[in-house]
C-alpha cells in the first residue's frame, strides 16, 4: 500500500472556501473516476497564524495505480483550477510512502 502525500497553504479568508472546493469537487471528481486501486483520502488542516495549511493523503494500492491516475509523472501535484484560485501555494509534487504497518483506530 502507498500514502500519496501532498500540502497546500490558503489565507485564513480562503480556507473554509477551499476545503468546499476539496470536499464538494475535487475529492468527488477523484472518486468519479473509479480510479484502480485508489482506497481513499483524508484531509488535514492546520492553522497557522498568518495560513492555513492543508495535507492530502491519497491511499493506493500500489505505485501503479497512481501512474494510472497522474500518468509517468506519478509524482506531479493534482491541483484543479478551482483550487488553485484559492489557494496561496502548494507543493508541486507529491511525496510518497510505502506503508510498513497498519493498525486499526481506536475506539473512543
Amino acid at each position: 500500500m502507498i500514502k500519496r502525500i501532498w500540502h497546500g497553504w490558503t489565507t485564513p479568508d480562503n480556507a473554509d472556501r477551499y476545503f468546499k472546493i476539496l470536499s464538494g469537487t475535487v475529492i468527488p471528481g477523484i472518486k468519479a473516476m473509479s480510479l484502480p486501486g485508489f482506497l481513499g483520502i483524508e484531509v488535514l488542516r492546520r492553522d497557522h497564524v498568518n495560513e492555513v495549511e492543508f495535507a492530502t493523503i491519497m491511499t493506493f494500492k500500489s505505485i501503479d495505480d497512481i501512474v494510472a491516475f497522474q500518468g509517468p509523472d506519478y509524482a506531479r501535484s493534482h491541483v484543479p483550477d478551482a483550487a488553485r484560485a484559492v489557494l496561496a501555494r502548494w507543493e508541486e509534487t507529491a511525496s510518497h510512502y510505502q506503508v510498513m504497518t497498519l493498525t486499526n483506530p481506536v475506539e473512543p
